[in-house]
């Protein structure tokens, strides 16, 4: 027995007439007699009852379809899988994340995929929240580490977890010990990101600032949070952080302030292409789903 013998006799079962099967199954009429007869002769059953003036199904041929589409579906599903596998089993997976994300779990996601996938080749990239939705709605990249807002009906997201803000500041050169000391930091020289990198982020830090009682100073600008971090370190001014960048950037002569006045948050976005169910981004989603939850407690 064949597949095409299973199909054949699905679609004369559908059409009850060797005549328009024949035709939908583009061959002609004997080849397809042949075939049902020979498949009946192999299961020792008859399915078709068939004179001059019709083609009905027996109660044997009835039973024979209900199977036989439920197994096609099941090989179609196991087929579709089959090759999801082995898209996932080799090749090129590409994850980009912004760079005010901790690159200790960035790294720790990364082996954890590298173990699970040995074949697949991880491409790593540091690339903006703004650019990140682009490059995802193009299918340039397949996994994204963002932050909010994002209105794109092309992505799905995940929230990995909601981000408060911290003043960061050189010891040296501060002493502020609690929110009622940013009053003080109204001459202070600022250090944000770029507006035209991060238009959100920038809009959501002079927000900050207002609902302290003053409008920053701000005096250099930059897209990555290492540069901004140096900036901060070697005295050059001041700095409003997402709360994480503490755990990769915890230096002696730097202090954090976290700002719990203010009522906003930063959402962490784990993102993918809309409809894209591929099973390296489920297991990316739910490993640093967990490692969050290991991190809070």
């Amino acid at each position: 027995m064949e597949l095409r013998h299973l199909k054949y006799f699905l679609k004369l079962a559908e059409e009850l007439s060797f005549v328009r099967a024949a035709d939908k199954l583009f061959i002609s009429q004997p080849p397809l007699s042949r075939q049902i007869k020979e498949l009946e002769i192999e299961l020792g059953a008859t399915l078709f009852e068939r004179n001059n003036k019709r083609v009905i199904l027996t109660d044997a041929g009835k039973f024979y379809q209900k199977e036989i589409q439920e197994l096609l579906k099941n090989l179609e599903r196991i087929n579709i899988q089959a090759k999801k596998i082995s898209e996932n089993q080799s090749g090129e997976f590409r994850i980009a994340y912004v760079s005010s994300t901790f690159s200790g779990d960035i790294s720790k996601l990364i082996q954890f995929l590298s173990a699970q996938y040995p074949y697949v080749n991880f491409r790593l990239y540091e690339v903006p929240t703004v650019k990140q939705i682009a490059a995802l709605e193009e299918g340039k990249i397949d996994f994204g580490i963002i932050r909010s807002p994002l209105h794109s009906p092309k992505i799905d997201s995940h929230l990995w977890f909601k981000d408060s803000f911290s003043l960061v500041f050189n010891r040296n050169n501060y002493s502020i010990s609690s929110e009622g000391d940013l009053e003080s930091l109204k001459t202070a020289t600022f250090v944000f990101f770029n507006k035209q990198y991060a238009p959100y982020f920038y809009d959501a830090l002079l927000e900050i600032c207002a609902q302290y009682g003053f409008n920053p100073k701000v005096v250099h600008e930059s897209n990555n949070i290492s540069s901004i971090i140096q900036l901060v370190k070697n005295g050059l001014g001041i700095s409003i952080v997402p709360t994480a960048i503490m755990k990769s950037h915890n230096y002696p002569e730097l202090g954090f302030v976290e700002l719990r006045k203010t009522a906003l948050f930063t959402d962490i976005l784990l993102a993918t292409p809309k409809g894209n169910p591929s099973e390296i981004s489920q297991a990316a989603i739910q490993f640093l789903t967990e490692q969050n939850l290991k991190d809070e407690y």
